[in-house]
């Protein structure tokens, strides 16, 4: 009987904004090894993964933020390889990683990690990843993996259904010992997740086309790269990869996939009405008048903590205190949040109802108005496990939520912890882009503000040198090179 397949599987994931000040450490990574990252997979048990031998090597994952400090990923891209040597002999490996990390240092982090992986691996066996859509696919990635897919809606809810994907994939192409076509078409187009969401056109029709794509004689997968718009990178940019049996039909679906990405550049919008926070807020006011348009979501997209931002710039929230009818209490209102681990030191262990004058954001990115005065009441202490001790200040009719750690209040028990039901609440203002489907389904209405941060939205005011150009919408009057690349 011949041996089991042997697979390893690892991983570094995090986006990160070179446009944030933030710095990534180990410190924001959460780390498992051993028999703790085989138990994140709930398909190993499945038939066509039952007779695998599944080699755990190390998987870090954080919150988006800024570029990683070198020391955290060469310590894990080294244990990453020695864990491959020390394995034996491997058929191959899935690589579970974003796709749009930057390292201080390096332009193309993921390429440089799968290059390390093909050495260690050797030219033999397979490399299959499981990728975000707003990742990039550098050539040199394209050239060292076997397959490549990435998530399929966003917000993302087929996460994990990806990596299954990925690691199925694999395990078939190994048993038909055949090694996959696979072909290339990057796109430029650089554009925001919030214009490219899966609920809205043109995204929904394409990322709709891939399954139909994929089911055709011939072919493996079929994936679509949004691409990550705040890094300033060359490999940031759309990009369409198709692995399949057939090189034809496999070259074929690349070159239509991209074509249609291509053809409706002009089609995409933001996925909520946009304005500055004044316009915002303006219209907000004024209509939580309907009962039925509470609570009335406001997203401070530029600082989003869940993009990359550093989650402390205080420019929102200062304008929501400039407002008298939340000042003095007529409409009451939310922010979260903002990470700053000194304040929620200075008073979370005074009592509730306590007077607090504290003085936070702005210690990470310090885009004015910069570190900010709440004057109020400490209102609620809570320990959240995203955003560690977490405290809620009192200011007129607003709360303020000032986190230990960066996160992304995204879920309604992150708000229930500091004693906020949303429903109760008239207007919401969270450092978020698209709201995550709690937030969305809970929203009576919502905008999106054009804030400033590290993730702006408006691509135009951020400082690109390294970016391909020409690039859709930085530039409009030219003709895409679709060129398949084959692999």
């Amino acid at each position: 009987m011949s041996r089991p397949l042997r697979i390893a599987i690892g991983g570094i994931h995090i986006e990160s904004s070179t446009f944030s000040p933030h710095l990534s450490t180990a410190a924001d990574f959460e780390v498992t090894r051993g028999d703790a990252l085989l138990a994140r997979y709930d398909w190993l048990g499945r038939p066509w993964a039952a007779d695998v031998e599944w080699i755990p090597l190390v998987h870090a994952r954080a919150l988006p933020g800024g570029a990683v400090e070198p020391a955290a990923y060469e310590a894990w891209a080294a244990e990453i390889v020695h864990g491959l040597t020390a394995a034996g002999p491997l058929d191959g490996m899935l690589v579970d990683f974003h796709g749009a990390m930057s390292v201080v240092g390096r332009d193309d982090a993921e390429g440089d990690l799968i290059t390390s992986i093909r050495s260690a691996l050797g030219p033999q066996p397979y490399v299959s990843t499981a990728m975000d859509l707003h990742g990039n696919v550098s050539r040199v990635l394209f050239d060292a993996c076997d397959l490549l897919t990435c998530y399929r809606t966003a917000p993302h809810v087929d996460v994990w259904e990806t990596r299954e994907r990925a690691a199925r994939n694999l395990v078939e192409a190994l048993r038909r010992g055949q090694r996959p076509h696979k072909a290339l078409v990057h796109v430029p187009i650089l554009l925001p997740g919030e214009m490219t969401s899966t609920r809205e056109e043109p995204a929904l029709s394409l990322y709709a086309s891939v399954p139909e794509i994929e089911a055709r004689d011939g072919i493996v997968d079929a994936a679509v790269w949004i691409g990550y718009a705040w890094a300033d990178q060359a490999r940031c940019q759309g990009a369409v990869v198709v692995t399949g049996t057939d090189a034809t039909a496999t070259a074929d679906a690349a070159r239509e996939l991209g074509e249609r990405f291509w053809a409706a550049r002009d089609d995409f919008a933001f996925v909520a009405p946009t304005g500055t926070m004044d316009e915002c807020l303006d219209t907000a006011l004024a209509a939580v008048a309907d009962p039925a348009r509470r609570p009335f979501f406001i997203s401070d997209s530029g600082d989003n903590p869940g993009a990359g931002g550093a989650d402390d710039v205080t420019f929102a929230v200062e304008r929501l205190l400039a407002r008298s009818e939340i000042r003095d209490g007529s409409r009451r209102a939310v922010f979260a949040s903002l990470v700053d681990p000194q304040a929620v030191t200075q008073v979370a262990d005074q009592p509730l109802g306590s007077p607090v004058r504290v003085t936070a954001g702005g210690r990470i990115d310090a885009r004015e108005p910069g570190p900010l005065l709440l004057d109020g009441v400490l209102e609620a202490v809570a320990d959240d496990p995203d955003g560690g001790r977490c405290v809620s200040v009192r200011v007129g009719g607003l709360s303020v939520f000032v986190t230990s750690r960066r996160m992304q209040y995204r879920l309604l028990e992150s708000y229930a912890r500091l004693g906020v039901a949303v429903d109760e609440v008239d207007v919401v203002v969270v450092k978020i882009g698209y709201l995550e489907p709690e937030l969305f389904d809970a929203a009576g209405d919502w905008l999106l503000a054009l804030t400033p941060g590290g993730v702006d939205q408006d691509l135009a005011r951020l400082p690109y040198h390294n970016v391909t150009r020409p690039m859709f919408p930085l530039d409009r009057d030219f003709t895409a090179d679709l060129t398949v690349v084959i692999g």
